[in-house]
């Protein structure tokens, strides 16, 4: 049976800038969540549901950034669903946020509030796509954007678009504190699994210790890790390349 790949991609990001994933992968059934339809943090259910995965289908995920927690989350909960896992430069399960801000609290109603306010008076729309460029330009070497404006600016620059990536980051404290659990004792059973990290661009500012996190997170799955020293955050940017050699070789 052919594997099903599901990619799940990170904060504020699209399916649009996986396409190169997808392209170097032309035998492969390559399926991307978009989170804007699809919150990152979603339950499993609705994570499968998103990618029309059939019942009986032999399943691989890929999840870039906090995404890698939530298909790290699927592949330990649900071991006889997923038989491979690629986690590229995952958020780690320490990142949990502050208290004071997860959803429901003073901080997280402060903040919503400000979202909305800046959504209906219009500043997503203004500052939305150079929010982006800045993006790009910060988590990537190659500084080259598979976004069109127009898609940059529909998706950066919409009313609500401030308070989604305010749910998906609140969200992902939560996710990462139950991933964290989940990985405090044995880890029983999980797919073959590698581990990209991302040590180039601005990343190298935090190299050592970023590398040091992911590779506690490998021990504790039995995974490998890969070191991209030519690539920064956005590695689906940088080195899709890497990727697609990460999901061949864990297919073979």
């Amino acid at each position: 049976m052919s594997v099903t790949w599901i990619v799940v991609p990170g904060l504020a990001e699209t399916p649009e800038e996986f396409g190169r994933v997808v392209e170097l992968l032309p035998g492969e059934d390559v399926r991307v969540i978009d989170p804007w339809r699809t919150p990152i943090s979603s339950d499993v259910d609705a994570l499968r549901a998103a990618a029309g995965v059939e019942p009986d289908a032999e399943i691989g995920l890929v999840g870039h950034s906090i995404g890698g927690l939530a298909v790290l989350r699927w592949a330990l909960t649900r071991p006889h669903e997923v038989s491979r896992l690629v986690l590229v430069d995952s958020s780690l399960t320490s990142e949990t946020g502050l208290r004071a801000f997860y959803p429901g609290k003073r901080g997280d109603r402060a903040v919503r509030a400000a979202a909305r306010f800046f959504g209906r008076a219009g500043v997503p729309q203004v500052l939305g796509p150079t929010i982006r460029r800045l993006i790009v330009r910060l988590g990537s070497m190659s500084n080259q954007d598979l976004l069109s404006k127009a898609t940059a600016k529909a998706r950066y620059g919409g009313e609500t678009s401030w308070l989604l990536f305010w749910d998906e980051l609140a969200g992902s404290w939560e996710l990462a504190a139950e991933v964290a659990k989940l990985v405090a004792g044995p880890v029983d059973a999980i797919a073959p699994t590698t581990v990209l990290v991302a040590t180039g661009g601005t990343s190298r500012f935090t190299a050592k210790g970023w590398l040091a996190g992911q590779q506690r997170l490998a021990d504790r799955l039995g995974g490998a890790v890969e070191v991209l020293p030519n690539s920064a955050h956005l590695v689906h940017l940088d080195r899709p390349d890497a990727i697609a050699t990460a999901v061949r070789r864990t297919n073979g």
